[in-house]
């Protein structure tokens, strides 16, 4: 990749955490593609969901996500899928982040022309959502996914919810999409020593913005079975203004009236360095830092 082209970061999420098989043929999408660096990916078996970071240039960032759209239509089946995070089609959701030389009305003009396309070519109902979304009741994905895949049927149904792209009925497997433009966010998960998910719960709900919480945090509560643990799972839509280390003193405090406690942590997928930082400084107490203290700030200077 050329440094000084625009370049744009996606972080689409598949409704596959399980089958190793299938995750690779996904992934097949983002690798070794010209003008795309593949920079992470992770799966979670309870969460029964994929999580893949690109970043690259727009038209080979357009092709490799419509391909990896292409490849999820055709192997997960969501009438047999299960898991403990929220989900509504095989593609559940495809954000895309401006990162260099890109303004967001050009992202989000770009999420359009993908969407449009993903939608024609695969017969997927396909919502446009964040500061992509074609009416303020379709900026939040939680909005958008309620009812989840069981529920889209009848949801589009409704004239208020007809997709902006593709059928007004829900591709019998794959569901149905979320395409949009929005700004970097921080996946971050707080691990609990409970197996009761009604605790994860009752904290997921103080803590987030839609209950009176964080500004930008969106939480739900997320059982690991495999580990006979749960966890409050959040989404940091803007970690400049909510930052981490605030949202798990918060958990700390909720949690305490369970005589529970965070028993560990866990990012998926990429984060800022300032994100990190910024939590690390407050930890530490460390007095009057900026990142220009950061020596890889200063090498990439």
């Amino acid at each position: 990749m050329v440094m000084d082209k625009k370049l744009i970061e996606c972080v689409p999420n598949f409704s596959e955490g399980r089958d190793k098989e299938k995750i690779e043929k996904i992934m097949d999408s983002f690798r070794g593609k010209e003008g795309l660096k593949l920079l992470d990916y992770s799966s979670d078996e309870s969460h029964n969901r994929l999580v893949v970071t690109v970043v690259g240039e727009m038209e080979p960032m357009k092709n490799a996500v419509l391909e990896a759209i292409g490849v999820a239509t055709s192997i997960i089946d969501m009438t047999k899928h299960e898991g403990e995070h929220p989900r509504m089609g095989a593609t559940d959701v495809v954000p895309f982040i401006p990162v260099k030389n890109v303004s967001m009305t050009e992202v989000i003009e770009f999420s359009k022309i993908v969407a449009k396309e993903a939608a024609e070519r695969y017969n997927i109902p396909i919502f446009l959502y964040e500061k992509s979304a074609s009416v303020p009741e379709r900026e939040n994905l939680a909005t958008v996914r309620k009812g989840q895949f069981e529920g889209m049927a009848e949801k589009l149904m409704q004239p208020e919810w007809k997709p902006d792209f593709g059928p007004d009925k829900v591709h019998p497997t794959a569901g149905v999409t979320a395409i949009g433009a929005r700004m970097p966010l921080v996946a971050f998960n707080v691990n609990l020593n409970t197996n009761n998910k009604e605790i994860a719960a009752q904290i997921a709900k103080n803590i987030r913005h839609l209950n009176g919480g964080l500004r930008f945090c969106k939480a739900i509560a997320v059982e690991l079975t495999d580990r006979g643990i749960v966890q409050v799972s959040m989404n940091m839509t803007d970690y400049t203004k909510t930052a981490l280390y605030r949202a798990y003193e918060l958990i700390k405090i909720e949690a305490r009236r369970f005589g529970v406690h965070p028993i560990g942590s866990e990012i998926v997928g990429t984060i800022p360095m300032e994100a990190l930082i910024d939590t690390a400084v407050y930890y530490l107490g460390v007095e009057n830092f900026s990142m220009d203290q950061i020596l890889e700030t200063r090498l990439m200077e």
